[in-house]
């Protein structure tokens, strides 16, 4: 049985993701047969746009299959590495796929199905979306590109990747994540429309018919707090901005960011300051590439894993505990090449 279905009907090309009891969570097959799919659309002039969901009534997609990841952690890591080139180098190619990107992010998208929705350019949200890049939680980074699409506006981004909180359907779009909100009730007869399309110049038009008034989301209402804090170059500065505000949202964020893993919060604030000068996002997906596979050699990884979904605690021991015992040279060897091959991006022709 396929984990990801691929058809076509007509002028539309539509890929679904298939693993609804485990939400949808990425395989390195999957990664490779959504590729393949993206390379035939995109050859076939008949296609004029690509609609992309997944299956289940729980979300679209959260992320990849990090118990597989925990399972393995005695074992041979190669697989992961793979798995992340060819997943950053999918990210890659839709961002820059030559046409429209339909995708529905209804219900739960998170990490890895941050990267095949949000670099699209046709993103559909719905009143039940939660979006977020936890990554800092279980002991990683917010990768995929996530360093990229964070950093494009301002505070609420760089919140987001620090504390790994998801965000409803209009902060997604506030923060850049998406474009688009629908009721999810008028999910199936947009999808039934765009079957329909003679051509690419039909999508937009067919989505802003069913488009929906968005309203300003915690994040954007905090907007001036988020950008003040986030603006500063150290995680512990962050937590004192927001501690020093007193506003129940403030408090709160501090709480949940010191809740993460210090390494992994300065790895991240050190890749979000990078991504913030870079001029492209394969430049940050090089970075990410290199931090993931440096982090399948540390602690923090498999704890965070083992305390959120495998035992599900809640309650990561984290080595070293605190930010003040993380060394910068930690974070400079965790951002160094180990040697692996990296990803490959290649231009559509």
């Amino acid at each position: 049985m396929s984990d990801l279905l691929v058809s076509r009907s007509r002028h539309v090309g539509s890929i679904s993701l298939d693993r609804p009891k485990a939400l949808n969570s990425l395989t390195l097959d999957m990664v490779r047969r959504f590729a393949r799919a993206l390379d035939q659309f995109a050859a076939d002039p008949a296609i004029a746009a690509v609609v992309v969901t997944g299956e289940g009534e729980r979300g679209f997609c959260a992320g990849g299959d990090i118990r597989a990841l925990y399972d393995m952690r005695h074992g041979d890591r190669a697989h992961y590495k793979t798995f992340w080139r060819e997943e950053y180098e999918l990210n890659a190619r839709i961002a820059s796929f030559p046409k429209p990107y339909v995708v529905f992010m209804d219900g739960i998208v998170m990490g890895g199905g941050v990267g095949l929705s949000a670099h699209g350019d046709c993103r559909i949200v719905t009143e039940r979306t939660r979006l977020a890049m936890p990554e800092t939680g279980i002991g990683f980074i917010p990768d995929v590109g996530g360093t990229w699409l964070l950093t494009r506006n301002g505070g609420a981004g760089l919140y987001m990747a620090l504390s790994g909180e998801a965000v409803g359907a209009d902060d997604a779009i506030y923060v850049g994540l998406a474009d688009v909100l629908v009721d999810s009730g008028s999910v199936p007869e947009l999808r039934r429309s765009l079957q329909d399309i003679e051509s690419a110049d039909e999508v937009r038009p067919l989505l802003a018919r069913f488009s929906k008034q968005t309203a300003a989301g915690p994040l954007q209402r905090n907007e001036t707090l988020l950008r003040g804090a986030m603006s500063k170059d150290r995680v512990e500065d962050i937590i004192a901005a927001l501690e020093a505000d007193r506003s129940d949202f403030a408090r709160t964020a501090a709480l949940t960011i010191a809740k993460r893993s210090p390494t992994n919060l300065k790895l991240t604030l050190r890749l979000l300051k990078r991504a913030a000068t870079a001029d492209r996002l394969e430049t940050c997906l090089v970075d990410e590439y290199r931090a993931a596979c440096n982090l399948l050699e540390t602690h923090d990884l498999y704890e965070g894993i083992r305390a959120a979904v495998v035992d599900k605690d809640r309650d990561p021991r984290w080595a070293p505990a605190t930010l003040a015992a993380v060394e910068d040279e930690t974070i400079s060897a965790l951002l160094r090449g180990g040697g692996e091959p990296e990803p490959i991006f290649r231009a559509w022709t």
